[in-house]
């Protein structure tokens, strides 16, 4: 619990993300199966009325960001 709450493990995070989506070893399928989900639970929220959705975009981005980062590297290799 104490790890989710420490802003250096998300800074990590979000740098380990923004590296991969760079990387020219990852496969641009693998990149957009992150980044569109968390386009469209950006837009969607805003654009359709759904009450059902109570956990906030950037809760959700965190998620899926630890989610992506922990897959891909084990996936190609990487650190």
């Amino acid at each position: 619990m104490r790890k989710l709450l420490s802003l250096r493990h998300w800074q990590q995070t979000f740098v380990r993300i923004f590296q991969l989506l760079r990387s020219k070893n990852v496969s641009m399928l693998d990149k957009l199966i992150f980044t569109i989900p968390v386009f469209l639970y950006w837009v969607l929220p805003d654009v359709l009325p759904l009450p059902f959705l109570p956990v906030d975009d950037i809760a959700v981005t965190m998620v899926l960001a630890q989610w992506f980062a922990r897959r891909m590297e084990t996936k190609y290799n990487i650190k």
